[in-house]
């Protein structure tokens, strides 16, 4: 492992520094252009929502609810995407981002489907067809219908996700499988926990909650989850082409 990979920004971390950048920029962009909704355009929809746009599954991850969001998810990948970036190098710390990101976008769109049709079951198809018609006009202005069955249907199939979560903990998860003995202090906790722990801990955390709050909630646990799903098949995957890569020269 490159030693110079551990400081802030140095040249094997050139990916972590772009990339946070990009989502600062990403954030101001949405203070200063007010009179575009840029959280709606680039922000991830339902597919069968109106306001659905097939870049949103990319730009999804750069955008942001609030300042705290951007900065707790930057912070992770300061901390441990500079890590992954030195070992496995730029591109490969790349494509493991964005692929993680998108892999976790794509599992919240398959949890709002199965949640849906939960949601569904109990409304007339008449409502549900007035609400995938009118729905997503009465969230644009900031609206949504007063009887909780149908709000939390056109919820679920007209608000937005937003943030790198999905990414970052496929980022703790590779950090978790990549360097499993190393202590890190969590806050409250007075003593190290070592690195794989941690992350199943977080795992375990995500599922419960997810499955806690299966029919509404606006933290994507199960994202979360697409992240690590996705990161732990790139990172077998990676492992397995490496130790046949080896073989074949040595």
């Amino acid at each position: 492992m490159n030693q110079r990979g551990y400081y802030p920004f140095s040249n094997t971390a050139v990916v972590t520094k772009n990339l946070i950048i990009i989502n600062m920029l990403f954030w101001l962009a949405t203070m200063i252009m007010t009179k575009l909704d840029l959280t709606n355009m680039l922000g991830l929809h339902y597919p069968a929502s109106k306001g659905f746009r097939l870049h949103q599954i990319v730009t999804y991850m750069f955008m942001h609810g609030s300042f705290a969001h951007l900065f707790f998810n930057m912070f992770a990948v300061f901390m441990f995407g500079r890590f992954l970036e030195s070992i496995w190098g730029s591109k490969r710390f790349f494509t493991y981002y964005m692929v993680t990101g998108i892999g976790a976008g794509l599992i919240n769109i398959l949890v709002a489907y199965l949640r849906i049709k939960s949601a569904e079951a109990n409304l007339s198809p008449d409502i549900i067809d007035e609400i995938y018609r009118d729905g997503y006009g009465i969230i644009q202005q900031r609206m949504n219908y007063t009887d909780p069955l149908r709000g939390q249907l056109n919820l679920l199939i007209n608000a937005t996700t937003v943030g790198a979560s999905g990414a970052v903990f496929g980022i703790l998860l590779a950090f978790g499988m990549l360097l499993p003995n190393m202590p890190l202090y969590i806050i409250p906790f007075p003593f190290p926990i070592k690195a794989k722990y941690m992350v199943i801990g977080y795992g375990v955390v995500e599922l419960f909650a997810g499955i806690a709050n299966f029919s509404f909630d606006n933290v994507a646990h199960f994202a979360h989850l697409g992240g690590m799903l996705f990161g732990i098949i790139l990172v077998l995957y990676w492992r397995k082409k490496d130790r046949n890569h080896e073989q074949y020269f040595f």
